[in-house]
């Protein structure tokens, strides 16, 4: 008996080494695709600052390694990019309605997500469903209804029309976030707020708020990157280049390194923003529960 059970310790400390070995060659593998994947990713921003910093002779030489520099790199693409054009004022453009959407997004969505969770209202299911569907609906279906809308609001060709047209986009999405993070909160928090005495706008400022928070800077970052990096609206209905933002202005920047030294330029209050929350951005997305 001494004999079988000491082989079957000595057979499963080879399979824990075994499989040791096994789970060893798959972390290998995964940080080896996560290498690849990365590098992939880093080539065209790599890129884009190598053409921004090249003089024009640099960039039109034929001969020579195209990806690195054979002449010395150069500041002036930026110089001139933040002095001789409207770039300044659209990136304060873009800046201003980024914010705005991102106000309004969260004024909307968090009193609807509530209600939608708590009060057990006629039609509040298929609401929740209507919600999400509306975010589906493709924006170039939009263009014509938003154009007669914008026109009569009196806000079209200015960057106001987009903080009117952006919500439609991110008030569906982050209410649907926000819908799965307070469906998550305890019903005991919402029976000790109503024994103290709590109204719902009440539970809602003072309890759902604070405990529901990194589902509210989730929601907070999702508008604001849709709103600063969205592309047709601003085109389709902003003609005026000191009006317009940034993703529609970029194109009307004459020179590669113009273009490329703005496209830097942009995509950099973003990065930074999801550098700075990316712990709050992921536990907002991932803590909510599947509302049943």
């Amino acid at each position: 008996m001494k004999i079988v059970a000491y082989k079957a310790d000595l057979s499963e400390i080879g399979m824990r080494k075994g499989g040791g070995a096994s789970r060893r060659w798959a972390l290998v593998g995964a940080y080896a695709a996560l290498v690849v994947f990365m590098l992939f990713l880093l080539v065209p921003p790599y890129y884009m600052l190598l053409v921004s910093l090249k003089t024009n002779s640099d960039l039109l030489a034929k001969a020579g390694n195209h990806f690195w520099f054979q002449e010395w790199p150069t500041l002036a693409h930026y110089f001139q990019l933040l002095f001789a054009t409207p770039f300044l004022r659209q990136l304060g453009n873009t800046v201003l309605v980024s914010s705005l959407v991102a106000l309004i997004t969260l004024a909307v969505s968090i009193p609807a997500a509530y209600s939608l969770t708590r009060l057990h209202f006629w039609g509040s299911t298929a609401l929740t469903i209507g919600v999400f569907i509306t975010y589906l609906v493709p924006e170039t279906l939009l263009f014509i209804p938003f154009f007669k809308i914008v026109v009569k609001l009196g806000v079209y060709n200015s960057k106001w029309v987009l903080v009117v047209v952006y919500p439609t986009l991110t008030v569906p999405f982050c209410t649907w976030i926000l819908l799965g993070y307070f469906a998550s909160v305890p019903r005991e928090m919402d029976e000790a707020a109503m024994v103290d005495g709590a109204g719902p706008i009440q539970m809602m400022v003072r309890v759902f708020i604070p405990v529901t928070l990194p589902g509210i800077i989730a929601a907070t970052i999702f508008a604001f990157v849709v709103a600063w990096s969205n592309f047709i609206y601003p085109l389709a209905f902003i003609l005026n280049e000191a009006e317009t933002v940034l993703t529609a202005g970029m194109v009307s920047i004459d020179g590669v390194q113009l273009k490329m030294a703005g496209s830097l330029i942009a995509s950099m209050p973003p990065l930074l923003v999801y550098a700075f929350l990316m712990d709050y951005y992921v536990a907002g997305l991932t803590r909510g529960e599947v509302i049943r």
